[in-house]
């Protein structure tokens, strides 16, 4: 602080409030701003105004003692949203409700329908502090902490047993099994792989969700509230008693779904959700019976939970939102458990991907549970081996019938033996990317974006595995005594390398999934889509020639096997038909990428595609394909394409307008675009006809062929744009007007489309 500016402030700053006369009016100013102790309030302002206006735009004032914490508590005081400390008139720190209390029959109702909002709101993502702990029933019964059944159901202040209080036991029974279930979700949760505040918010602030209470003891206070209920000892009318059975029968049941979730494998939690969905209906229908509350729910409560920082709004969700959330919970959590009909790694794959590709996709609760079902306690899916279903992978896609896959390697002891060694590479090569592999399944089972994210980082990792599984080729060479097949044109020897063509093909479908989800998520803009679409055909192109490969490895060793079993044989015969499904699947993506691909172009050219301004460095054609490119640019296989090769085939973009005649191109990347549509439409149509084992979807036959009749719709949408298109083009010609003034283009987000990953544009004449 210069000298000038010290003498205009009257010297040291850090005195200034010891040095103001009283306030005039006093009574005033703490009726405005809520002080009890009116003899130590001193008004600044006019001296604080003064000493402000001395200094400079941009200045600033330091003093040594007062520190930056300082700085902003002073900034946070008064300000309701910001001091922690601070009450509005006539305000008290705690409730004074009397969480006891008894309360009509109407009333429970109400407070259960209400526990049940923010029971789902937390299971959206908001945390306790703003949803369930709000409760002056829960925070009663959870602080102090209750160490067991027999202090959760009274009132420890009082010591009143609830029991002399039916519809208080009716409504205590309900709490203790409501936590008791959130205790069984937040340790499932936390087990795995999930992003805190992302997905899920697990701060418990120093609450225990009664983990010394057995759940068969809250079991049985249920129980025992149905029973009180039945009996008549309860005195509501039949249709609120019928209202307060039903909750009382769904809590039970979520509460026995969540603990048979605790245990992998253990199917009964099927049951439990089955009954939950069947009385879903009946609470909907009766929430108007029920009676709200609100003064049974709190935000004083938060600062005893977080004294930090003062008290956050309460979230409060619809029970009708919260009805549909928690219906999708139950509906999931009975199909999850699919995966553990085991059919094949490449069913497995499909479970998960078109399971979590579901609208709306499956709650974190769900997804973390289908985490525990696939991995757990070093088991996949309960009772296999990551070994078995690595070598199952291996099998269907580059190694049918093939000893370096065969289980009984495992049996041999003899070091000279040559299976021995054949095992120990293996082993190593098992070890090296389970991990890896494992990290696919984990990936799916997050949030939409941040599974794209990860898988940007994973395909990083399969290109080291593809690298190093090269090597491990080239060393079991000599036990395979392989014969590399001759290239009649050069003469080169080629060879089949099975496990780093395995590698290969995964980190190509990994690389596939990465734009497609980029297009499912609108990351791109209208005007990035003809480059995406096309970057997505070159990836198609380069799966189908590696498929070839495969295939035409595995047709020489099945021709070169004189004698085969009966295993062997349906092993061929598997993986023949998980090729040509594959080889099927990749030319139906190709020929819809490079029909929207023209189409997209071919609607730029003509000036009809609206697009958003931007300012560099990115407001170039080549830096964007750079930016969108980031991702693959590492990886040595397969080449990211050069910005030229895509200028240079399609011309994009020109600036202005262009009238349809003045270039022949124009027209062109039309023609090829409904040429293009018709090879997907066949090839869609011919995919959506696949048995359910043919195409790999056993246990989740009706998502897929869902995901694909959708797609068939896609195809059918994109060639009634094209003809739109044509049609606009002849008016056009007719008028003599450009094409942009005759039609009009939009581009629907992803979840207006009829697939998430073909986002065809809807044409419309223009008025």
């Amino acid at each position: 602080m210069d000298s000038e500016t010290s003498n205009n402030l009257g010297g040291d700053v850090s005195q200034l409030h010891l040095t103001e006369s009283p306030i005039d009016n006093k009574d005033a100013a703490t009726k405005s701003i809520g002080f009890k102790n009116k003899e130590n309030v001193r008004d600044i302002t006019a001296k604080f105004q003064t000493a402000a206006a001395a200094l400079r735009t941009g200045q600033l004032l330091k003093d040594p003692s007062f520190t930056l914490f300082e700085a902003v508590g002073a900034l946070e005081m008064m300000d309701p949203k910001m001091d922690s400390g601070y009450l509005e008139n006539d305000d008290s720190l705690e409730d004074d409700w009397d969480a006891i209390q008894d309360l009509m029959p109407e009333e429970v109702v109400g407070v259960i329908d209400q526990m049940l909002s923010y029971e789902m709101a937390w299971h959206m993502g908001y945390p306790l502090l703003q949803s369930l702990f709000t409760s002056l029933h829960i925070d009663q019964l959870l602080w102090p902490v209750p160490k067991t059944l027999e202090d959760s159901l009274s009132d420890r202040s009082k010591k009143v047993r609830t029991e002399t209080q039916p519809l208080s036991s009716v409504l205590r029974a309900y709490t203790i099994a409501l936590i008791k279930t959130c205790g069984y979700v937040h340790s499932k949760i936390i087990s795995e792989h999930y992003y805190e505040e992302e997905d899920f918010v697990s701060l418990l602030y120093n609450r225990d969700l009664l983990s010394a209470i057995d759940y068969l003891d809250a079991v049985k206070c249920l129980e025992k509230a149905i029973e009180d209920l039945s009996c008549k000892s309860i005195a509501c009318e039949d249709n609120v008693k019928d209202a307060l059975q039903v909750r009382l029968q769904l809590r039970k049941h979520l509460l026995l779904a969540v603990e048979c979730d605790s245990r992998p494998t253990d199917r009964n939690a099927i049951q439990h959700w089955a009954r939950c969905l069947e009385s879903l209906p009946s609470v909907l229908q009766s929430h108007g019976e029920g009676v709200p509350k609100p003064t049974a729910f709190s935000a004083k409560i938060q600062r005893r939970l977080a004294s930090s920082v003062p008290p956050r709004p309460i979230v409060d969700i619809s029970f009708e939102d919260a009805h549909v959330h928690l219906r999708q919970i139950c509906r999931n959590g009975s199909e999850v458990y699919r995966v553990l009909d085991y059919h094949g790694s490449s069913n497995l794959s499909a479970f998960v991907w078109t399971f979590q590709s579901t609208k709306p996709q499956p709650s974190i609760y769900i997804r973390c549970l289908l985490q525990s079902l696939i991995f757990h306690d070093m088991k996949v899916l309960g009772d296999m081996t990551i070994t078995r279903l690595i070598f199952d992978d291996l099998a269907e896609i580059v190694l049918p019938a093939h000893f370096l896959v065969d289980p009984a390697n495992s049996d041999v002891e003899a070091p000279q033996d040559p299976r021995f060694k054949v095992w120990k590479e293996m082993q190593s090569f098992v070890l090296r990317v389970g991990d890896a592999y494992l990290d696919l399944f984990r990936a799916m089972c997050m949030n939409r974006s941040r599974m794209r994210r990860m898988l940007c980082h994973l395909i990083l990792d399969w290109e080291s595995i593809q690298l190093e599984a090269e090597n491990l080729d080239v060393e079991l060479r000599q036990f395979t005594i392989e014969e590399p097949i001759l290239d009649f044109t050069t003469s080169d020897e080629i060879w089949s390398f099975p496990l780093s063509s395995w590698a290969y093909y995964h980190k190509l479908n990994q690389m596939q999934w990465i734009v497609q989800m980029g297009l499912e998520l609108d990351i791109y803009e209208n005007d990035e889509l003809a480059v995406m679409y096309w970057y997505l055909q070159n990836l198609s192109s380069n799966l189908i020639q590696h498929l070839e490969r495969i295939q035409t490895f595995t047709t020489k060793s099945y021709r070169a096997t004189v004698s085969l079993d009966a295993a062997q044989k349906t092993a061929y015969t598997q993986s023949f038909a998980f090729l040509d499904v594959e080889l099927l699947k990749a030319s139906a993506v190709q020929s819809f990428a490079r029909g929207l691909c023209c189409l997209y172009v071919f609607l730029g050219q003509v000036g009809a595609l609206s697009t958003r301004g931007r300012t560099a460095p990115y407001g170039k054609p080549e830096h964007r394909y750079s930016l969108r490119m980031r991702p693959f640019l590492q990886l040595s296989l397969p080449e990211v394409p050069p910005y030229a090769d895509y200028a240079s085939l399609i011309a994009f973009p020109p600036a202005p307008a262009i009238r349809p005649g003045d270039q022949e191109q124009a027209p062109s990347n039309l023609v090829l675009a409904e040429q293009a549509m018709k090879v997907a439409r066949r090839e869609w149509d011919a995919i959506s006809k696949l048995s359910a084992a043919t195409a790999r979807c056993v246990t989740c036959e009706d998502w897929w062929e869902g995901s694909v009749k959708d797609v068939v719709r896609a195809c059918i949408a994109c060639s009634v744009a094209i003809a739109t298109v044509k049609r606009g083009l002849a008016n056009a010609e007719a008028e003599g007007r450009p094409l942009a003034d005759v039609i009009q283009v939009e581009v629907v987000g992803s979840e207006m489309a009829y697939h998430p990953f073909w986002a065809v544009p809807k044409i419309l004449p223009k008025r």
